[in-house]
């Protein structure tokens, strides 16, 4: 019997790469047919029944995919938040000081919500959910970057004595983290304020605590 050619691809190990470059451009498909149903008909009336007939799916491959409608809307939003930040990259490693790099990333964050406040309650709620112990997707879906991008943003403040070195990095990303979605929530509930100062507040209160000043 003829050894195979060691130079040749082994035909029976799966590709994975084309495999998983197959299931993106799926989600990617159904995520985009859900937001243009949602822009047609709003959010509140689209079923997932609804999502699954316009992407010519089943319906239990739309739920294998996405359980809820709320996954769908964060698949959608991550990947426009993952170009923005692609974007900002270079005008942040321009900056000198953490603080301005915050406030330029929270900057655009702000200017991106106020352009789909009408879906931000549902995605906001989903994230939240998705954020607790417990309650990860296992990274069936793609983030947005931003937790990956404020860990390293601390880490290199903390090396160069911009922010306090006794704590992890990652976990001051994750309090974050919470700050910049907690502000997000705030001004969803409080018609009248500018997204842009709830987001200064907790940058202030992120690099300065909430002492007084007065303390010895």
């Amino acid at each position: 019997m003829p050894r195979p050619d060691p130079s040749l691809p082994d035909a029976s190990v799966p590709d994975a790469g084309r495999r998983e470059r197959k299931r993106q451009q799926t989600l990617d498909h159904l995520a985009q047919t859900a937001y243009r149903l949602f822009e047609t008909l709003g959010y509140d009336a689209v079923t997932m029944e609804q999502i699954a007939a316009q992407a010519d799916v089943a319906k239990g491959t739309l739920y294998n995919h996405f359980p809820v409608k709320e996954a769908l809307l964060a698949h959608r939003f991550h990947g426009e938040l993952a170009a923005t930040l692609a974007e900002l990259r270079p005008a942040l490693r321009a900056l000198p000081s953490f603080a301005q790099r915050l406030a330029r990333i929270l900057h655009a964050s702000a200017h991106w919500s106020e352009s789909h406040r009408a879906y931000l309650g549902p995605y906001l709620r989903y994230r939240l959910a998705t954020l607790q112990p417990g309650a990860r997707d296992g990274g069936r879906y793609p983030r947005s970057g931003l937790h990956e991008l404020f860990a390293s943003m601390i880490a290199e403040a903390q090396s160069s004595g911009q922010l306090r070195s006794d704590l992890p990095a990652e976990r001051l990303a994750h309090q974050l983290q919470f700050l910049h979605l907690g502000a997000m929530l705030r001004w969803l509930d409080r018609p009248g304020t500018t997204l842009r100062a709830e987001f200064d507040a907790a940058i202030a209160l992120f690099l300065h605590g909430a002492a007084s000043g007065d303390e010895a």
